[in-house]
């Protein structure tokens, strides 16, 4: 571990003000609550460098497209989620001069996230021109259990003489985004209203007409006695709203500021309402106070840790590691609602604009479908049926007809918005990733009802979006799939990439497997989906199963090992080993051509398809496979460690799983991609959790039961998790003798340990020898 943070189990912790690092900063010691988020920044005015973030879920901007040159096909805008109005300012003069810690001499600075919580605290003491010494301490959060409010506990302590405090505490509308791409401001028809000391700030987005209202109320107190009435008045104009107090202060005296936050949208509230329910809201939480605030808060985050907590004996950098991830997962992503999804950043940055990838899918998804009730996992996935007709929508613009879905390689509102031809066209492996996040979900919770209902119209269009991307092949006597990306984005263009092939064949085998099973069970239903999709039986299945026979999947019988692309081995064949260090990251240092010619992957790819197939290949060509790729994998995408670290468990390769295991769970809080000041990795840290659970645990879903194959690293005295099959609690510990298993759920249930039958009954714990 080489980190600035100070070691812990539960927070992090930076003890001195770094300007340099205070970007990065603003992103670690982000806080949110799936419907909203806000980015570390200072409450104080701060005039050094600082990217001011504060973002609300489900609302985005259609920012126009910037390319170099237009190709038919591509979509008219990239998504952008907005920065909306700034919540947490809270302005310091004190004899006239303003507190900025870019400007003020510093004696100490402590930050600490308290993730145990979903606490932000901060501390620092400053010497003013003036001669008055202050120390500060602000706590802040964004409330769990009521996710439209949040509150702000600001004190400063004055000595060291007498003189005239004035705080401003304000939203400010006047914002802007720093990846707009043509610079222009995202944000229109501002309004601003004041009601006793109540004030709030409405906005609409330009385009797309998304309404958000942010209202505050503030309560002023010196020595601890309420001095608000005598001390405030409301100041506004354009885009801002303010409670200004002023005080003749003197030494000794402490002053507290209160600040009470709603954040509403037109998501889910009438615009014509939405400023008086925001200072309804505002106020409402002032009623509360804080501390009952928090209090609720704290319970809702220790819920959240009691369903999917991990903890690690004896490696506290590790143990850091995975719960600031977990962290930041639930915090993203609540589940609660349908029309929201998780983007790459989070509420963290807004690096790819904070729209839905296929991580979602191949990587967020069953961290959440097994630290959650299964709702939560099946809102996901809703998400995308919601949006089938788009898909659909979105493939025929490309082409396609019948019905056949594209589902978008970004999105918003179901609609393409990337634009690399590269990416958007032909990274077409997504579809595949949905498909098999309706199987993961299926397995896991037995709802086999989400399959009637909702899963096989997806699973339907995008197989006959499979089946008209594959064509066949005279010269090889085989179906092909050509002029694909697949997971390895250092390949553009390619044919017949392994991964996309393999789980395009999987998708038309399970799609088939699904109707045929619920034509036995519910015949009624099977005759609903036949009828909604307009399936052709005889035509589709038959053509379906003619390409499942007969795909072509590339591979070379002398070494073993399934071929990411045909040409593969006609590169010239370098290792990881073999590169000047000076030249890494290859794509800070090398031309794009060069990569493209290169040997060198960026994530796994053939590998991301024995992670997915596992069951299907023994274990020596999923170890020859493995030494050949990793070797040659740089691991330049933040996705690629958890996938590796997964299978080298799986092959007993534990001191290589387990430093690839560091790297996911540290890639931020060590900031390994020299690029955490854009945002957190967020759906990396998915693959965190699932190089414990999946790697370490040996957890799969195998024959209806919960599988595990639990190995651990030597620097481990013991590991622990909590994971949820078919809605049952278990918690499986680790040790290096024993394997400990606790059912929490009120029957029994059956799973195989090292592939043999075991019991747990209810509420009992069972412990078992270690192989």
């Amino acid at each position: 571990m080489n980190s600035r943070f100070v070691p812990d189990e539960w927070k992090i912790i930076e003890n001195r003000f770094e300007p340099e690092n205070s970007k990065d900063s603003e992103s670690i010691f982000s806080i949110g609550n799936g419907m909203m988020g806000q980015r570390a920044n200072f409450e104080e005015r701060y005039s050094g460098d600082t990217l001011q973030g504060s973002y609300v879920a489900g609302i985005f901007y259609p920012d126009k497209t910037l390319v170099g040159w237009w190709k038919n096909g591509y979509p008219e805008y990239f998504a952008k989620v907005p920065n909306t109005m700034s919540w947490i300012g809270i302005d310091i003069e004190i004899d006239d001069q303003q507190l900025d810690l870019a400007t003020c001499k510093i004696k100490s600075f402590t930050r600490t996230l308290d993730m145990k919580e979903g606490l932000l605290t901060r501390s620092f003491i400053v010497t003013m021109s003036s001669g008055c010494i202050v120390e500060v301490t602000a706590k802040r959060f964004v409330s769990m259990s009521e996710p439209e409010k949040a509150a702000i506990k600001y004190s400063l302590k004055l000595s060291g003489g007498n003189g005239k405090l004035r705080i401003t505490s304000y939203i400010n509308a006047d914002v802007k985004n720093e990846d707009a791409n043509y610079g222009e401001k995202f944000w229109e028809e501002t309004a601003v209203k004041t009601e006793g000391k109540k004030v709030v700030v409405k906005s609409q987005t330009r385009k797309t007409g998304f309404v958000v209202a942010t209202a505050q109320t503030n309560v002023f107190c010196v020595n601890g006695r309420d001095v608000t009435d005598g001390h405030t008045d409301i100041s506004t104009r354009n885009q801002y709203a303010a409670s200004i107090f002023t005080y003749q202060y003197s030494s000794g005296d402490v002053i507290d500021v209160t600040k009470y936050i709603a954040v509403l949208s037109s998501l889910n509230h009438a615009p014509g309402s939405i400023e008086s329910k925001a200072m309804s809201k505002a106020y409402e939480a002032e009623c509360e106070g804080f501390i009952m605030l928090f209090d609720k808060h704290r319970k809702a985050w220790a819920e959240r840790w009691e369903q999917g907590d991990i903890v690690i004996k004896g490696d506290i950098a590790a143990q850091q590691g995975i719960r600031f991830n977990i962290f930041q997962l639930y915090q993203t992503y609540t589940g609660e609602d349908p029309r929201l999804n998780i983007g790459p950043k989070g509420f963290t940055g807004e690096k790819y604009g904070g729209s839905t990838y296929w991580d979602t899918e191949a990587f967020a998804f069953t961290f959440y479908l097994n630290t959650a009730d299964s709702h939560v996992a099946r809102n996901l996935l809703l998400y995308r049926y919601k949006q089938l007709d788009k898909a659909i929508e979105n493939a025929g613009k490309l082409g396609f007809k019948n019905g056949a879905a594209l589902f978008p390689m970004v999105t918003m509102n179901g609609e393409e918005c990337h634009n690399e031809w590269e990416i958007t066209f032909e990274e077409i492996h997504r579809n595949g990733a949905i498909a098999y996040a309706i199987f993961n979900y299926v397995r896991n919770t037995g709802d086999k009802d989400y399959l009637a209902d909702y899963g096989l119209d997806v699973l339907i269009a995008v197989s006959r979006f499979w089946s008209q991307r594959a064509t066949w092949s005279d010269h090889r006597n085989k179906f092909v799939i050509l002029g694909v990306t697949g997971p390895n984005e250092y390949e553009n263009n390619v044919n017949n990439n392994w991964y996309t092939n393999i789980i395009a064949r999987w998708t038309l085998k399970y799609t088939i497997e699904v109707l045929e099973g619920l034509h036995v069970v519910n015949n009624a239903k099977y005759n609903a989906v036949i009828t909604r999709t307009a399936l052709d039986l005889e035509k589709e299945i038959s053509h379906w199963t003619n390409i499942i026979a007969n795909i072509h999947l590339p591979e070379d019988t002398s070494l073993g090992i399934f071929l990411q692309q045909d040409g593969y081995m006609d590169k010239e064949q370098m290792l990881v080993s073999e590169l000047n260090p000076s030249e890494r990251p290859l794509n800070q240092h090398w031309s794009w051509d060069r990569i493209l010619r290169s040997v060198f992957i960026k994530q796994a790819d053939v590998l991301q398809g024995l992670y997915f197939f596992e069951d299907d290949y023994d274990d020596e060509t999923l170890r020859r496979n493995f030494d050949f790729y990793e070797a040659r994998c740089v691991h330049e995408s933040s996705l690629s460690p958890s996938i590796h670290s997964i299978l080298a468990a799986k092959l007993k390769d534990i001191d290589r799983a387990y430093k690839l295991y560091l790297r996911t769970a540290r890639l931020d809080l060590d900031d390994y991609n020299k690029e955490v000041k854009d945002g957190l990795h967020i759906t990396s840290m998915a693959g965190t959790w699932l190089s414990i659970v999946q790697g370490f645990g040996g957890m799969k879903i195998k024959n209806d039961k919960v599988s595990l194959n639990p190995t651990i690293p030597d620097a481990w005295e013991s590991f622990s998790f909590i994971m949820r099959f078919r809605n049952k609690p278990l918690k499986v510990e680790v040790t290096e003798r024993d394997v400990i298993i606790t059912n929490f759920s009120d029957s029994g249930i059956n799973i195989e340990l090292y592939g043999e039958p075991v019991t747990i009954e209810p509420g009992k714990t069972s412990k078992l020898e270690r192989k």
